[in-house]
């Protein structure tokens, strides 16, 4: 098999294909999976009483120039973000693109679908355990020296921040009144650095964070 052809078998048809695009997407972090065409060799039978079982086999195969526009320079790290994140929404039947950038502090990957209400979920419940699953995935695998993973889908995280902000300055006025210090529920360190650059606008106010990795969170104490 090339490069950018794949066999691959599965106790149904669709099991296979998984296995083929999951095999694919490790070749050639980013690619499309509107690029990958599939040929069903054979759709399996299961045998009576498990006798005579023979798998489904399909090829997967990638355009070349599909294969070409991959990016072939991502870190260990962004591949591992981004083969994760599509195996999460494909499972969840969004069908989509995975678009991973990284920088000093963290790694973004945005799924572009036309529907992506089923990754995001009810209030994002959904796409932040998604998020946290990551966070401790590449934790545990890169320790310490890992960057914060950030989930996003349909423009969610930018509605997050402004969630958060809000968040940040309601608890900061709470502070100021009880004169107490206030916890907020765990978050990303992306999500936590949200808070501390808001909170660092008000007088009266200071923050820190407290907790281990992926459980750590801010507190808004009186200055």
């Amino acid at each position: 098999m090339s490069a950018t052809t794949v066999e691959a078998t599965g106790e149904t048809v669709g099991e296979a294909k998984w296995a083929a695009l999951r095999e694919l997407e490790q070749r050639h972090p980013g690619l499309d999976k509107s690029a990958v065409r599939f040929e069903v060799i054979s759709e399996g039978e299961r045998g009576l009483l498990g006798v005579g079982y023979a798998p489904a086999r399909v090829l997967a195969s990638l355009a070349e120039d599909a294969a070409h526009a991959a990016p072939i320079d991502e870190s260990a790290l962004a591949s591992d973000v981004r083969v994760l994140v599509g195996r999460i929404a494909g499972t969840l039947g969004v069908n989509g693109h995975v678009d991973v950038r990284e920088d000093d502090d963290s790694v973004t990957a945005t799924v572009s679908s036309g529907d992506v209400a089923l990754l995001i979920g009810r209030h994002g419940q959904t796409i932040d355990a998604i998020q946290y699953l990551l966070n401790a995935i590449t934790h545990r695998t890169y320790g310490d020296e890992r960057k914060g993973v950030v989930v996003d889908a349909a423009g969610y995280r930018e509605r997050r921040r402004v969630t958060l902000e809000s968040l940040a300055v309601r608890t900061a006025q709470q502070v100021l009144v009880s004169r107490e210090p206030v916890e907020l529920e765990p978050m990303t360190a992306v999500e936590r650095k949200v808070v501390h650059l808001k909170l660092k606008e008000l007088d009266g106010v200071e923050t820190t964070s407290e907790g281990t990795e992926p459980n750590r969170y801010v507190i808004v104490l009186p200055a």
